[in-house]
């Protein structure tokens, strides 16, 4: 039985609705399903809506002995949006709980703090903080006031006080060492983890302040360095204070471990904070993965007293050896994947021996191409604009000559007149879709040496997140150094958790939180009691939440009789 709509044609003026109680029965002599009509209502225009909706709670009474329908995952026919008292935000919330739990840091954290008797929920202020900065990045007091009190759904947290998400960042920089690795192989174990490799990086977080930080921080039983110090800042604010984010990851992009040094340390000292504190982890094998900023003579011999074994990236067109003996070298490439071809170069005898891996990209290669040649376009035509002209033009020579995206390919005679240089195009051309990879383990096939720098990108994807697209670590609302470090490591958690949903469900975080922020709470009156449920799961976040390993959600969550229910006051 259900509600049937027909619909009557008119030649002038618009089409005529009816609404009709019909069903379906078999005709045993036509021997086919039919329809029969039970009851008409009468035109759409004219019928009571009310009248309806009487009839609908009646079928409903008889059907069920509650008044919300579980089944139809749907409000009651007489919620109105009179009755609708406030929308939560639920889905982000709900998933970070789940992958908490799952990867284990909830039990780690309660256990941590049965160990040394703590009463204070620190487990939930931590959670908290991670969850608002998946869902909606801001400070710890955006966190209490707004995120916690008025925009999620989350009974439990509401007596958290801002006291506590502070106190909880210190318990957790007093327990970090120990909670990063037992989180970290955990997870590892959950995923299946590729451990060989470990990739570093370092990125800076300027800071809004004007002046240095002078004195160190005596907290606890430690020392803490001053932090925010000047020095070279790789986003080009050489002005502002900023601190030093060092980050270790696995080829599948999941966080090993994180650190924070003064503004001023250079990279390569980084390297025996990263040996010293992975000292007894269970690597299987820890080979530093870099970029080209870390490739010289006593880069290379530091990393092989402190790791024992690197991949670099090699800076091309600086270092005389790569173009001269290794971009020229004959030999056929071998295909280890889609648009990556890979050549082993050695350069040198005996023990001096250098190990080069030439990689080559030819869709990376025919768009340098193509777009060399619309540079080359635009130099003919500025210098056919300096031919027409019959006065002297060095100026405007000189200006093509000192250009950063023409000066490559013109060269300059005797009498100031320019031209494009084919040998200097040549030159360039023998870079196209290539780079190379040095490596001081024999043990590693070339594929893996190019493999594994490719992954490289992984972690500046995840410095993106964590500064910029994302997670927002800046700007930092903190001045106490230990604070600082804390604030990070919340941040390195909540990256956690993105990639661990990333990986499982083969989708940007991006993606995932815009699904999930579709799943809502409503908070709604109805016959004298307060009802909390969760809006309908659709298909796309029910698949979602399939990929993610997490259940589906409570419909019905809370029913009072009260008109504000103290939970959500």
């Amino acid at each position: 039985m259900y509600l049937r709509t027909t619909r009557q044609r008119r030649k002038h003026g618009p089409d005529a609705i009816y609404y009709q109680l019909a069903e379906n029965y078999y005709h045993k002599t036509r021997r086919r399903s039919e329809t029969r009509v039970i009851y008409t209502f009468g035109r759409a225009d004219q019928v009571d809506p009310e009248a309806l909706r009487r009839l609908a709670q009646s079928l409903l009474r008889v059907a069920n002995d509650e008044w919300i329908d579980l089944a139809a995952r749907t409000f009651p026919p007489d919620v109105g949006i009179d009755d609708i008292e406030q929308v939560y935000a639920y889905g982000v919330l709900y998933v970070a709980r789940a992958l908490w739990e799952a990867l284990g840091i909830g039990p780690l954290l309660r256990a941590k703090m049965q160990q040394t008797g703590c009463e204070a929920p620190h487990d939930l202020a931590l959670l908290a903080m991670t969850a608002h900065r998946l869902a909606r990045p801001g400070s710890k007091l955006a966190c209490h006031e707004q995120w916690l009190a008025d925009d999620v759904y989350w009974p439990e947290a509401h007596a958290l006080a801002l006291e506590h998400l502070y106190r909880a960042m210190d318990f957790l920089l007093c327990h970090i060492e120990s909670l990063e690795q037992e989180i970290f192989f955990r997870t590892a174990d959950l995923f299946n983890a590729d451990v060989d490799l470990i990739f570093w990086d370092t990125t800076t977080l300027y800071c809004e302040i004007d002046e240095e930080d002078e004195e160190s921080e005596q907290w606890q039983t430690r020392m803490i360095p001053a932090l925010r110090k000047r020095g070279h800042n790789k986003e080009g604010r050489d002005n502002n204070p900023q601190v030093v984010v060092g980050l270790a990851l696995t080829r599948d992009g999941l966080p090993v471990r994180s650190w924070v040094f003064p503004g001023n340390t250079a990279d390569v000292t980084t390297i025996t904070h990263l040996k010293d504190d992975l000292r007894g982890w269970r690597l299987n094998r820890c080979v530093f993965v870099g970029d080209s900023g870390m490739f010289s003579e006593a880069n290379r011999q530091r990393l092989s007293r402190a790791l024992g074994r690197y991949i670099l990236a090699v800076p091309m067109r600086k270092v005389t050896e790569v173009s001269l003996d290794v971009l020229t070298r004959p030999g056929r490439y071998r295909d280890v994947a889609p648009n990556l071809r890979v050549k082993e170069v050695y350069v040198g005898e005996g023990e001096r021996r250098r190990r080069y891996v030439l990689c080559h990209n030819p869709d990376e290669a025919a768009r340098e191409q193509a777009h060399r040649a619309r540079l080359l376009e635009l130099v003919r035509a500025e210098l056919a604009t300096l031919d027409v002209r019959q006065a002297d033009h060095p100026k405007k020579a000189c200006e093509l000559m000192a250009s950063r995206r023409f000066g490559r390919y013109l060269r300059m005679d005797a009498r100031g007149r320019l031209s494009i240089d084919m040998t200097k195009v040549a030159a360039e051309a023998k870079y196209d879709g290539k780079f190379v990879v040095t490596t001081n383990d024999d043990t590693l096939d070339a594929a893996d040496v190019a493999l594994g720098y490719k992954s490289m990108t992984l972690i500046e994807g995840c410095f993106r997140r964590m500064k910029t697209t994302g997670l927002q670590t800046r700007p930092i609302y903190h001045w106490r150094p230990h604070r600082i470090i804390a604030h990070v490591k919340l941040c390195v958690l909540a990256l956690l958790l993105e990639r661990a949903a990333e990986i499982r469900c083969q989708q940007t975080w991006r993606t995932i939180r815009h699904t999930l922020e579709q799943l809502k709470v409503v908070r709604y009156r109805m016959h004298g009691k307060t009802i909390v449920q969760s809006t309908q799961v659709t298909a796309p976040i029910a698949e979602m939440l399939r990929s993610l390993g997490v259940p589906l959600p409570k419909r019905i969550l809370e029913v009072s009789d009260e008109a504000h229910p103290p939970s959500l006051s």
